[in-house]
C-alpha cells in the first residue's frame, strides 16, 4: 500500500511519516509512505492508494477528491496530527481501506 501525506512544505508530515513506518514495521505491515507539499500532489497522488492531508492543508480537500475521485481522500484528525501518533493515523488508514 502506498500513502501519500501532503502538507503546507512537506516538512511538518515527516516526523508523522516516521512514526507511521516505525509502528508499520513493528506490526510487520508492507507500506510505502511519503509526505510532499500539497503543491506536488498532481505529481505523487497517482502512485498513491490513500491521499492524507495535514489539517493545516484541509482547504484543499474539495479539490484534491475532485483531482482523485477513485482514491480515499481525507484530512488527518487534529489531535492526532498534533501528537504524531503514526499508530492511530495507520491504523485509520487500514481501516479506509477494509
Amino acid at each position: 500500500m502506498n500513502i501519500l501525506l501532503v502538507c503546507s512544505a512537506g516538512m511538518s508530515t515527516s516526523l508523522l511519516v516516521s512514526r507511521m513506518l516505525d509502528y508499520a514495521k513493528e506490526k510487520q505491515i508492507n507500506v510505502q509512505i511519503e509526505a510532499h507539499p500539497v503543491g506536488e500532489v498532481e505529481s505523487y497522488g497517482p502512485d498513491a492508494d490513500v491521499i492524507l492531508l495535514g489539517p493545516q492543508v484541509r482547504f484543499q480537500l474539495s479539490h484534491i477528491k475532485s483531482r482523485f475521485p477513485e482514491k480515499p481522500v481525507e484530512v488527518i484528525d487534529m489531535r492526532d496530527y498534533g501528537m504524531m501518533d503514526g499508530q492511530k493515523v495507520l491504523n485509520h488508514v487500514l481501516e479506509m481501506m477494509k
